[in-house]
């Protein structure tokens, strides 16, 4: 079991994001990695927008995910645009952004513990039943 009370990095986050990203359908051609940068760096998604996008992955279809590449290029742009106007609000939605992935890395990282300590139990049960001829 993983250490709960360990902070998460950046980086941290990257890999469990990257190893969801590649649970697409086997049929779908992504660059996971591209994906990955163009859906971190997205300002306009909020935390639980982008969990929405990761837990559909398995789903998706190649259609689904050229549409999402190109709108995350296309917000990419614009913002990039828009930096030389108003530097101070760029700055301050990619501070959140920052923070807000590192929530979404606590949010995965919950998930899991919840499942692995699921498992546990029902593995204590099974062993239970196992020993009472059930």
């Amino acid at each position: 079991m993983s250490d709960f009370n360990k902070e998460l990095t950046e980086k941290d986050v990257d890999k469990i994001i990257l190893d969801l990203i590649k649970l697409h359908l086997e049929s779908v051609k992504v660059n996971e990695s591209e994906f990955l940068d163009l859906l971190k760096h997205s300002l306009s998604l909020n935390t639980m927008e982008k969990k929405r996008v990761i837990d559909a992955v398995p789903t998706l279809s190649q259609f689904q995910f050229d549409e999402l590449s190109k709108v995350f290029i296309e917000e990419r742009e614009k913002f990039k645009e828009l930096s030389k106007e108003h530097p101070d609000d760029i700055r301050k939605l990619l501070w959140k952004q920052q923070k807000e992935w590192l929530q979404l890395g606590d949010l995965y990282k919950m998930e899991k513990e919840t499942e692995e300590k699921k498992e546990d139990e029902q593995k204590k049960i099974d062993d239970i039943k196992s020993q009472f001829g059930l």
